[in-house]
């Protein structure tokens, strides 16, 4: 771990097999001629044959993820629809994913290539087969999103896969649900299962699911998700056997190819339309082990040439403790902000697309991590913290394009998951462990045009849905005393990142009940703004033991927050494991919030206005970020409000570190927005960096135009009302590091760095 880690462009293929790395470089498939494959498909098909068709396949797909979740008694399928099904070609094109889980479909189709490529000889691919399967490194996210993936033959050939990937409830490992805070190594965590024949000639094998019930403290609630899966794979099987048989297995596989051409056409037609370029953004994840003070930097860049997408993560740091990814939860987490950022037109049709990106990662690092490495806890951290960078990234290349700068989405909330893994007795005198799902609830982040979503979810998962309270306390010992959106928690910017929450709940009806955190984005935020906007809330534990919560209920007195209660502080560490919550003790978890978009400065006084009616945004924050004053009826006073900001311009100019050299305007005629404060000019020295404001000359496109603004390094704790005093968590010391144009001091572009980092070059554009 010494030696400097390299990318796999950089060594030799051979080195690398996929079930060390989980990454198999790009290649033609090598599939053993016993395998008869369905290679016929219709040319040409009639629109409407072929939009019935589509439509019918989408909901196939739609069917067979509401079978899981109808049929799994898991509150992680029926809340979190932490679950989804896909539909792939012969050779492992995707057709569809679902929009439940994204990123647990966005490594299906290496998984489907494995199987082809090692299961033909030995078992076989046969008919009335399924494989189960979820080693993170042939294409799981962590061992508890566990695969069924069913082959669908029609007359001797394969015809297609259809797929499901479902979090289990409990697959092994050290702690109770799975998640290892503190495991070494993954032969601390869940059984691994390579894909593995477990459905044979329709008949499930029960030696294979004996081996794989046998791990789980609670076998018959795996066994029942199991089964979920199973007969979701079922219903896809026969519903597309029933297309066929009713239109034809070349025209159903027609449609299949073209679903997957129209894609590539639409995709090729939006990258013919952006400048070429490197795009690159770098965030911390804090706490790989108990104990860990350190951040730990993870680094994504994404370059385009031509009609061709290239994502590296190259600069990451090296893997450590428990917080790691495979290659697998890389990829499909990367997927999420393509399929949403870049395909969104495609109605979760990726394949087309896929065609023109390839992934580079360097293995051995936090999120392409080698065996055996830790990755139990990989999608509420390294899994992550790799999704929403790629949001920034994508976002910023498509801004270039005025039709796409619509598209265009901020980080979203839970960009780190605060998990609170509980456990114990519960109220029926069974023992059960479990994860709070409230998270899930999370926040959509700004667009380039209007504001993010309080508690709209997670972009991830779209049709997401926090859990009822009442459903929470039903399944298990705990009573909520209340979950409430938390007021400045949405990062600040010319349009507002949406609000996040804190649920607050103490045991119920049980003598106690045994906790672990897991949690990173608590000193350092990661839901960070874009183009200028600031970073949403910070995750946030708050315990208060022996407290009055007893007597203020008997007294009918329900507080509004936990600071009313009285009690002992105590401050939770961020892997801290094994603490008893008794009765009398309150918690409070508040999730991350969602990131804003451009200056706050140039935001609407009335929104501002509108946003402390409805408690988004305090009157202090309404003052000193967004520089709106107010009246004494709370009503925005525009006049004042101009003055008010532009003495905040001159104090940001005042403050900063000015750049070298003289000022000057820049000539020429305006290329494009490269952001939302930096325009690109086409002179007679070649295309200039300018501010999209005044017009002030920021250097060259080959270099860093961050250069050529004045610098304000702040205290991260400037970012947002709700980020404390991050020497709680960690050693390194985050700025808040904030770039104005030296001539009107506008604010292009924040970056949340440790203080030891370089500049991030986040736009280098490739221009002609």
């Amino acid at each position: 771990m010494n030696a400097p880690l390299k990318k796999l462009s950089e060594l030799a293929p051979e080195l690398f097999d996929g079930v060390r790395t989980g990454y198999v470089p790009p290649k033609k498939l090598r599939i053993s001629s016993k395998l008869k494959m369905h290679r016929k498909w219709q040319k040409k098909i009639d629109p409407v044959t072929f939009e019935v068709i589509r439509h019918a396949l989408w909901n196939v797909n739609e069917e067979h993820g509401s079978t899981i979740q109808r049929l799994s008694g898991s509150p992680v399928a029926m809340y979190a629809l932490d679950l989804n099904p896909s539909i792939l070609t012969e050779d492992a094109e995707f057709v569809f994913f679902g929009p439940y889980m994204q990123y647990m479909s966005g490594v299906t189709d290496t998984q489907v290539k494995w199987i082809l490529e090692n299961r033909v000889e030995n078992p076989g691919i046969n008919e009335g087969d399924m494989f189960i399967a979820n080693d993170p490194w042939v294409g799981a996210a962590h061992q508890m999103d566990v695969m069924l993936i069913a082959p669908v033959f029609w007359k001797g050939e394969l015809f297609c896969w259809v797929t499901n990937c479902l979090h289990q409830y409990d697959i092994g490992g050290i702690t109770p649900s799975s998640f290892c805070p503190s495991a070494r190594d993954a032969f601390d965590e869940g059984i691994l299962i390579p894909p593995t024949k477990i459905v044979e000639k329709d008949e499930v094998r029960r030696d294979i699911e004996d081996i794989y019930l046998r791990s789980s403290r609670k076998p018959s609630a795996v066994a029942l998700d199991f089964r979920a899966q199973l007969a979701g794979n079922i219903t896809g099987r026969g519903r597309i056997l029933a297309l066929i048989r009713r239109y034809g297995a070349e025209t159903v596989k027609g449609v299949m190819k073209k679903i997957i051409d129209d894609g590539e056409r639409a995709f090729l037609d939006k990258m013919a339309r952006l400048p070429d370029g490197v795009w690159r953004d770098r965030t911390y994840i804090e706490c790989a082990a108990p104990g860990d003070r350190s951040t730990h930097r993870v680094m994504i860049t994404l370059r385009k040439q031509g009609k061709k997408l290239v994502f590296e993560n190259e600069g990451t740091g090296p893997q450590v403790g428990a917080i790691n990814a495979t290659y697998s939860g890389w990829r499909g987490a990367i997927m999420v902000a393509l399929n949403e950022l870049l395909c969104w037109d495609q109605y979760y049709a990726v394949g087309g697309a896929l065609r023109h990106v390839d992934f580079n990662p360097t293995p051995g690092t936090l999120n392409c991590a080698d065996f055996p490495a830790s990755v139990s806890t990989a999608p509420v951290q390294c899994m992550e913290i790799s999704l929403y960078p790629a949001y920034n990234v994508l976002s910023k290349m498509i801004h270039a394009d005025p039709e796409m700068r619509g598209d265009i989405m901020c980080i979203g909330g839970t960009s780190q998951w605060p998990a609170t893994l509980f456990r114990g007795i519960d109220q029926w005198g069974e023992r059960y462990g479990y994860i709070l799902v409230d998270p899930i609830g999370g926040a959509i982040g700004a667009f380039a045009h209007g504001d993010g979503i309080s508690t709209g979810g997670q972009s991830r998962t779209p049709i997401c849905k926090l859990p009822n309270v009442e459903h929470t306390e039903q399944t298990f010992p705990v009573l909520f005393l209340y979950r409430k959106e938390m007021i400045d928690s949405g990062g600040a910017g010319k349009f507002r990142g949406g609000l996040s929450a804190e649920s607050c709940f103490i045991p119920h009806r049980t003598e106690k009940v045994l906790q672990d955190t897991l949690s990173s984005g608590n000193a350092v935020p990661t839901s960070t703004g874009m183009m200028g906007g600031y970073p949403g809330a910070v995750n946030r534990y708050r315990f208060l033991r022996n407290t009055d919560i007893a007597a203020r209920m008997r007294r009918a007195e329900m507080p509004g927050d936990i600071d009313e209660v009285t009690g002992e502080w105590e401050e939770l560490q961020l892997r801290q494991e094994e603490f008893t919550q008794n009765p009398a003790d309150v918690y409070a978890v508040l999730w991350s919030a969602a990131g804003g978009f451009g200056d706050p400065l140039e935001r609407d006084p009335a929104l501002v206005e509108s946003d402390i009616e409805h408690l988004n945004v305090s009157e202090a924050t309404a003052r000193d970020v967004y520089g709106v004053a107010l009246r004494a009826d709370g009503t925005a006073d525009r006049e004042a409000t101009e003055r008010l900001r532009e003495a905040m311009r001159k104090e940001r100019l005042a403050r900063a570190r000015p750049p070298e050299g003289a000022l000057r305007k820049a000539g020429g005629k305006r290329k494009f927005l490269a952001t939302a404060m930096l325009a690109v000019h086409a002179t007679a020295d070649g295309p200039r960096h300018v501010c999209a404001k005044c017009d002030t000359d920021l250097g060259p496109v080959r270099e860093n135009y961050k250069e050529r603004c004045a610098r304000d390094d702040r205290p991260i704790q400037t970012s947002n009302p709700i980020v404390g005093d991050p020497s709680r968590f960690i050693d390194d010391v985050p700025q808040f590091r904030q770039f104005y144009c030296p001539g009107c001091g506008a604010l292009i572009e924040n970056e949340i760095a440790i203080a030891s980092e370089p500049l991030l070059r986040d736009v280098e554009l490739r221009l002609k």
